[in-house]
């Protein structure tokens, strides 16, 4: 399915990288394991599953040579381990990992298992691995655990993998983001990149928030414009989580500004950030690099004012995102057959072009 700017509508005026993602950070990497299983319920069998694993490797040395890291929260109704670590450090060293809420504990074992094996000196100089959740269980029968080590495994090989690669990621109903909703369309995994001198800054979001009649694309109200919902129960509220990563010389403390402005980019298109919706935002810089003890290996030469670009990179780069998580999901049918259908696209673009935005500027 096509992503936002493939339908003609442009988001901000910044360029983006050659492939508009995360990939086009140099070092950095995108995989997926995909997890659709149809099973009678528990207590016969798994159940619907709905799910998956997604890695982002953020450089393939991070455990020698971590990566300046930090972080910002605009709801906390969630969990991402490595948090509080790279808030007091300034610094991450392993790739991030997304995934169910209550499969959280699941994928943090198996990153942890697949350090152990690739940097046998962890075992003794501990690792905290990156381990974000949303709720998938609207569509995902989470009362099985349904994700092995061997699907972190496949996600995580994969994204070493597209390192490099002049091709768009799988985005939308793909990998963590399978049994995700957005605005009560289906959303999931959604990226976007833009240049900034020479320097990329990109976005990865796990997109799982919000309702319909909030939904804003290109600045047009779609989700009211569009009416009601199909008849059913509505999507319960969930979360986002949105990753930075750029490879200017940032260091931690420009990496927790950087991922700030990744709720400033969801506001665009619609979030409030409700009671029960966890946003929580992490960012991280390839361009400065540490050694284990903490210790930079230059400078920073990218602060203060000189983010202000980068910031409006971020805002642009989010809001595509999240678009682009729900265009390119098609209508998913899970748990107990509840739906979350794909946002009706050729309706969006009729609405934009009523209102002078397809093929336009937002």
């Amino acid at each position: 399915m096509p992503r936002v700017r493939d339908l003609g509508i442009q988001i901000g005026v910044l360029p983006t990288g050659p492939t508009n993602s995360v990939l086009d950070v140099p070092g950095v990497g995108l995989g997926h394991t995909t997890i659709i299983r149809d099973e009678p319920a528990p207590p016969d069998g798994r159940g619907r599953a709905r799910t998956g694993a997604t890695v982002l490797v953020l450089a393939d040395d991070a455990f020698i040579r971590p990566v300046p890291a930090g972080g910002a929260v605009l709801n906390g109704a969630g969990e991402c381990t490595g948090f509080l670590t790279a808030a007091e450090w300034g610094c991450a060293e392993t790739p991030v990992y997304l995934t169910s809420t209550l499969q959280l504990g699941r994928v943090y074992d198996s990153a942890c298992r697949i350090e152990l094996e690739h940097n046998p000196s962890a075992a003794v100089d501990f690792i905290i691995p990156v381990v974000a959740e949303c709720d998938d269980s609207w569509l995902n029968d989470a009362r099985r655990m349904q994700t092995e080590h061997e699907d972190v495994v496949a996600a995580w090989e994969a994204a070493r993998t597209s390192v490099g690669s002049s091709v768009p990621p799988d985005e939308g109903a793909v990998g963590s983001g399978t049994g995700m909703s957005c605005f009560d369309f289906k959303g999931g995994i959604g990226t976007a990149s833009r240049r900034v001198g020479e320097h990329t800054v990109a976005v990865l979001l796990m997109t799982n928030f919000g309702v319909r009649e909030e939904c804003i694309v290109a600045g047009v109200p779609v989700g009211r414009l569009l009416g009601p919902a199909p008849e059913g129960p509505p999507t319960p509220a969930g979360s986002c989580i949105g990753i930075v990563v750029t490879d200017a010389p940032v260091d931690g403390a420009s990496c927790a500004r950087l991922a700030r402005r990744v709720g400033l980019g969801l506001a665009r298109t619609g979030s409030v950030a409700h009671h029960g919706s966890g946003e929580i935002f992490m960012g991280f810089g390839t361009g400065l690099r540490l050694d284990r003890d903490g210790n930079p290996e230059g400078a920073a030469t990218v602060a203060g004012r000189a983010l202000d670009d980068y910031f409006a990179a971020v805002v642009e780069a989010a809001e595509e995102s999240v678009l682009n998580s729900m265009f390119t999901a098609p209508t998913v049918t899970g748990r107990d057959d509840n739906t979350s259908h794909g946002i009706p696209v050729d309706d969006v673009l009729g609405l934009l072009a009523e209102h002078g935005r397809q093929a336009g500027v937002r």
